[in-house]
């Protein structure tokens, strides 16, 4: 059998595994939202692709029950390569490695880092085996797409097996500073490996700038080719702008390609689902609960990076300075808790919870419970009828590779009845929403005169502001950054 052209490394597995009967049954995931079927949606555009991801096993060197599946849904058919990793191993190498280590680093948390935590053997062991099996399942000269900081040495172990492959990697985090980067112990290992790609992916110019002066300062690595940044992501006025940005970089004999492109949503997807009857009882049922209430959505999952304390505080000072919107206002925050195992987290979700009914407990009334907190995922369908009906969306990380959550809300919007972001100025998609409320989440003082601004805005401002939001999240969606990753692959394939 001959291998395939298209090989996604990605530790998510493409499909939801269900026992029907004592069966196994391999499914498609109910949710049609996310960056899974887009990347799975690569696959129409090659004669065989495969996936390589993770599934757990009880022995070290064990092989899954299933190690290869054929998947065949609305993508087409395509195959999974399963990795067998033990609890110990997944513990290791995604738990702490990546989370209590790597991670902090990612997003400038000097002070979260914690070296001494981490497995690097560990996590070197699994970033090989995940290219073995990629390459076991690749043409001699396939694109190879690895996904993630989880994964950062596969380039360099695919380049050892299959010297002729394409190799392209995308970052779904941010990048940090050279100087906040050189924090990890291990930080040759992982340039090396990833100036060993083809091409190396990033949300927006900033995040790529910053690699670029981690592979000048510590490899030696040079500029060959840097561009102006189009106008759509924001050059000039914004923390994390950038007028111009490298394309190509060159290290020793090899041309490593940069690209900085933000991921879309699927705003056709969005206004499909909301249209729909389910919805529109959705919502009726959602104005029956708030009657005359203005409706505050802050939606995420629970991470020190994520800005949920900073967002709950920022209501409670709001609450204090101004009574006369007390009974008229709810705030509602989904703050998902993580994984089981994941305990780098704990201290930050206790301290969500306890603000939370900290908060309740001060202002509530008989009649008015002026926080509504969730802590298990709400359904994709269902959250688009909260966006819908939400008058204001407060997005607040400290730090944010991407954001795809500012760009649901603005998808989800009625014309008729503009809402208001209000959004981190630390979060990637900033650079594409300048006509957001921005602020700074790390002052008081911004966060609240960009809610107060967010509150008093007139209806006219409103609908200009969510108008321009809009035609850009229309325009950056989701199809239009798999055109625009569809185009690098072509490229790279042709030289």
């Amino acid at each position: 059998m001959s291998g395939s052209d298209l090989v996604i490394v990605y530790h998510r597995q493409p499909f939801e595994e269900v026992e029907v009967d004592g069966r196994v049954e391999f499914r498609e995931h109910k949710s049609p939202n996310g960056i899974v079927p887009t990347l799975k949606s690569f696959f129409q555009t090659v004669d065989r692709g495969s996936w390589v991801a993770w599934q757990h096993v009880d022995e070290l060197g064990q092989e899954p029950e299933h190690p290869h599946v054929t998947m065949d849904d609305r993508h087409g058919t395509y195959e999974v390569s399963r990795i067998g990793l033990t609890p110990a191993q997944v513990a290791s190498f995604y738990h702490v490695t990546s989370k209590a280590a790597l991670w902090p680093v990612l997003h400038s948390f000097a002070l979260n880092f914690d070296a001494q935590a981490a497995d690097w053997e560990t996590y070197r062991e699994v970033n090989r085996l995940f290219a073995e099996a990629a390459c076991e399942q690749a043409s001699d000269d396939a694109l190879i797409w690895i996904h993630d900081y989880n994964l950062w040495l596969v380039p360099s172990f695919i380049r050892q097996i299959k010297p002729d492959a394409k190799v392209a990697f995308f970052h779904h985090t941010p990048f940090p500073s050279a100087d906040v980067f050189a924090l990890l112990p291990w930080r040759d290992e992982i340039v090396d490996s990833l100036l060993a790609c083809d091409i190396v992916g990033f949300h927006i110019p900033r995040y790529a700038e910053n690699f670029v002066q981690v592979a000048r300062s510590l490899r030696g690595a040079e500029v060959a080719e840097k561009v102006a940044v189009e106008d759509g992501l924001s050059p000039h006025g914004m923390a994390l702008s950038e007028p111009e940005v490298t394309t190509k970089l060159r290290y020793w004999d090899r041309e490593v390609r940069l690209d900085s492109f933000p991921i879309g949503t699927n705003p056709t997807l969005i206004r499909k689902v909301l249209g729909e009857r389910a919805a529109g009882e959705k919502g009726f049922e959602i104005a029956n609960e708030l009657g005359d209430q203005q409706l505050i959505v802050s939606v995420g999952r629970v991470d020190y990076t994520k800005g949920t304390i900073e967002t709950l505080l920022a209501y409670e000072r709001l609450l204090e300075r101004r009574p006369e919107l007390h009974k008229r206002i709810k705030l509602m925050v989904t703050s998902v808790a993580p994984a089981s195992g994941m305990t780098v987290y704990d201290e930050t979700r206790h301290e969500i919870e306890q603000q939370v009914g900290r908060i309740h407990g001060r202002f509530a009334t008989l009649d008015w419970g002026p926080i509504m907190l969730f802590t298990t995922p709400i359904p994709f369908e269902e959250l688009l009828s909260y966006y819908r009906a939400a008058d204001q969306c407060w997005i607040t990380p400290l730090r944010d590779g991407l954001n795809l959550v500012a760009k649901e809300y603005v998808a989800s919007k009625d014309p008729l009845e503009p809402g208001v972001l209000v959004l981190s100025e630390f979060t990637g998609c900033s650079v594409e929403l300048p006509d957001a409320v921005i602020a700074n989440p790390y002052s008081h003082e911004s966060l609240d005169a960009a809610i107060d601004h967010a509150i008093d805005m007139s209806v006219e401002e409103r609908a200009n502001r969510m108008a321009r939001l809009t035609a850009s999240v229309d325009h950056y969606d989701i199809e239009h950054w798999a055109g625009h990753i569809l185009t690098q692959f072509e490229a790279l394939r042709s030289r």
